[in-house]
């Protein structure tokens, strides 16, 4: 439980590589309400939901990663062996930068010594 007084009943459906649990409660009256993750750390980083879990914690589709044959791929060949937080906001987000000369320069004034 993340925050006092939060208090949550639900079937466990599974867990991913990262160690974070998902929990689903088909009796909860809510719609799109069904369906939580308790993560593995203290930081609440949605980044480290794996592609398969998103679609399901979202809604679209029915059945969970561990019963979906097509979900299963387990890591991909391009993906990174750890994972990379997400630095949006921070020190170590991508900046754009220009190659392109700029049109205008700045005026910069020489002053000649008195004589």
């Amino acid at each position: 439980m993340h925050y006092q007084g939060d208090t949550k009943a639900g079937t466990l459906i599974g867990k991913d590589r990262y160690g974070n649990k998902y929990f689903e409660n088909l009796e909860e009256e809510l719609p799109l309400r069904t369906r939580w993750v308790d993560y593995k750390d203290a930081e609440l980083d949605p980044s480290h939901i794996e592609p398969g879990w998103h679609a399901w914690i979202s809604y679209m589709v029915d059945k969970p990663p561990t019963q979906d044959p097509i979900l299963q791929t387990q890591v991909r060949p391009w993906e990174l062996p750890d994972h990379r937080p997400n630095f949006t906001a921070s020190r170590g987000a991508f900046k754009t930068y220009s190659t392109v000369k700029p049109k205008l320069t700045a005026w910069n004034t020489t002053a000649e010594p008195r004589t």
